[in-house]
């Protein structure tokens, strides 16, 4: 594929919009494939994945054929093998004999990765998307008056960091995970902080900076609404509802059950890596071991959702309820670190596109089982953003080869990489 039209009326096949792992993925996939022409745009001047996050040691939870490519072509020049091979990595990673890459070294393989494709375009803002009736085509305009026409759309802007209403507005120098290793060093130097959250980066975070807890001094809490610290479920008959067979099942469900079910399956890909799980009990009992008759200045606390908060003198007064015992208390900290997740805004440059797009009884979009969110089927395609649709396979990275071959798929209207119908041992519906 290569980014053929360059007149002002020349049309794309495609525009993707947006350069997370899921469209470097799909612009890795459809670089060799000649009867495609399109582009990906994207505002940031490099490509950036969770860069707030690249703590020492941490690593994806996804093991490393769950890359860009690997699971829809195996024998793709842009593999995460190939990366390590061109690094002279390779034999070093298969002595290290674990499956999860780094995720720094994650990270350089995507840049490494998308210095080497010929359709993306960093630095790139796309400020509105219309449709041209007349032709047929989408018209994506960008902040430097550029226009790009095309057939199809590829949504991959993805997730931005979520804020609990009660701390939205709030004076102060909060941190969300995704700034923590830019704002590590000020958060050290305060006498007392919160981590408010559960999940994989709430865990890293927590366990770094009780690592230094007494090097620092300060007094460390971490608070979750969760009934515990729970861990990522990843047994594999779990494992197998990542497959095209569970997207089937609960496609088809009613849209209620879905949204049930989205909110019960959280553990399923929101949870901590049991591992960590077990290295903070055991620095806990370290420290405790080696802090003599003074207790190590922590408190872990679950069943307790933040109400409210406050910013004065220097300091954050957090409003807690602690649902089981159904009583309030208050934690006052210097230091906030909100390890609340993401969530998915649709783009503001889609306002024009709206009436073209569809959204479900719940506001969000309705995504097909192709990924289609337009009323065409086939003109519109979102990347991640589809739990309520897709359940986990949505964020999973293994599943991204998987939505991107059924995109092209879509895009050229017959199945260039092969497409699996059912790898489960399972049945899921009766």
């Amino acid at each position: 594929m290569t980014a053929r039209p360059e007149a002002p009326t020349a049309a794309y096949d495609f525009v993707g919009i947006g350069l997370g792992p899921f469209n470097l993925g799909l612009a890795c996939l459809t670089e060799p494939i000649d009867e495609l022409s399109g582009v990906f745009l994207e505002s940031k001047p490099d490509f950036e994945w969770h860069a707030g996050m690249f703590l020492d040691g941490a690593h994806l939870q996804t093991p490393f054929m769950s890359d860009l490519v690997t699971l829809a072509d195996p024998t793709s020049p842009y593999s995460f093998l190939n990366y390590l091979k061109e690094k002279g990595r390779l034999y070093s990673f298969y002595i290290r004999e674990n499956f999860y890459p780094l995720r720094v070294e994650y990270d350089d393989y995507c840049r490494w990765a998308a210095g080497k494709l010929s359709s993306v375009r960093f630095g790139t803002t796309v400020t509105e998307v219309t449709y041209d009736d007349t032709d047929g085509l989408h018209v994506v305009r960008t902040g430097a008056g550029e226009v790009y026409r095309a057939r199809h759309l590829v949504l991959g802007t993805g997730t931005v960091p979520f804020v609990p209403e009660a701390c939205r507005e709030l004076d102060g120098d909060l941190v969300h995970t995704a700034q923590y290793m830019h704002r590590k060093a000020e958060l050290r130097a305060k006498k007392s902080l919160t981590v408010v959250g559960s999940g994989q980066s709430a865990a890293e975070i927590y366990y770094e900076l009780l690592s230094e807890i007494d090097v620092h001094g300060y007094e460390l809490n971490w608070v979750t609404r969760s009934p515990r610290f729970f861990p990522l479920e990843y047994t594999k008959l779990t494992l197998e509802m990542t497959s095209p067979d569970y997207i089937d099942y609960f496609r088809a469900l009613p849209e209620e059950t879905r949204y049930r079910l989205e909110k019960q399956q959280k553990g399923l890909f929101k949870g901590i890596n049991s591992d960590l799980i077990n290295d903070i009990f055991d620095l806990l009992y370290q420290k405790n071991v080696t802090s003599g008759d003074r207790p190590v200045p922590t408190r872990l606390l679950t069943n307790s959702s933040l109400t409210g908060a406050r910013y004065e003198d220097g300091a954050y007064t957090l409003g807690f309820h602690q649902d089981e015992q159904d009583k309030d208390f208050e934690i006052r900290t210097e230091g906030l670190v909100l390890a609340t997740g993401y969530h998915y805004q649709p783009p503001a440059f889609l306002d024009p596109l709206r009436d073209r797009l569809r959204f479900d009884g719940h506001g969000r979009f309705d995504v097909a089982r192709n990924y289609a969110v337009d009323v065409t089927g086939r003109g519109v395609f979102l990347q991640n953003a589809g739990v309520h649709t897709h359940s986990i396979t949505s964020p999973d990275l293994g599943m991204g080869a998987y939505r991107n071959s059924c995109i092209i798929r879509e895009l050229l209207g017959a199945e260039y990489y092969p497409v699996e119908k059912s790898i489960a041992f399972q049945e899921f519906s009766v």
